[in-house]
């Protein structure tokens, strides 16, 4: 069984949602993706969104450029979570994207991430999977420990490099 769909309107969304893929795939987390879309493949995106919960997904991330429409279609034909990646496009450059991904009507929800930000919709995917698997959770609480630690590890790098610098410039300075 997929616990999380990765779907975009078009092949070029695919270098972005990749990082989404990594994510899961760092996780352990079984996906498939999806290429449809909501304008152009309408029924083969319902058809999809049904087949996925019927075997038992748990999450779709889904990708949205210009009218942004798939996160919404999908999270109207589905009570699983949706998660809308705005992908940067267009005279606005993703904004469009994101206003209107963010702008969902009452009663369809769907989570939005930032523009291009498939590794958050990655993380925010696993996040709500753990609600219900301890184990994950244990996974996310490492995760974040390491994240810590490489900003401590860089921290104190750079405190060294910096001090070493001071070092050197009053060694110069008092020749």
């Amino acid at each position: 069984m997929k616990a999380v769909g990765i779907v975009m309107g078009s092949d070029s969304d695919w270098a972005v949602m990749a990082e989404a893929a990594q994510v899961l795939e760092a996780f352990g987390i079984a996906y498939e993706v999806k290429i449809s879309s909501a304008h152009r493949t309408l029924t083969r995106t319902l058809a999809w969104v049904g087949e996925f919960e019927r075997q038992g997904g748990s999450v779709v991330i889904a990708a949205a450029g210009l009218a942004a429409h798939l996160p919404g279609v999908i999270a109207g034909a589905t009570t699983l979570p949706v998660i809308g990646v705005p992908m940067r496009s267009g005279a606005l450059d993703g904004l469009d994207a994101l206003y209107s991904i963010v702008q969902m009507p009452p009663g369809v929800p769907v989570a939005t991430v930032g523009i291009g930000g498939a590794r958050n919709a990655g993380l925010l995917a696993i996040q709500m999977l753990a609600l219900t698997t301890p184990s994950l959770r244990q996974k996310l609480a490492e995760y974040r420990k390491r994240m810590a630690d490489e900003i401590e590890q860089k921290d104190e790098a750079l405190r060294q490099k910096l001090a070493t610098s001071s070092r050197d410039k009053r060694g110069c300075a008092a020749e």
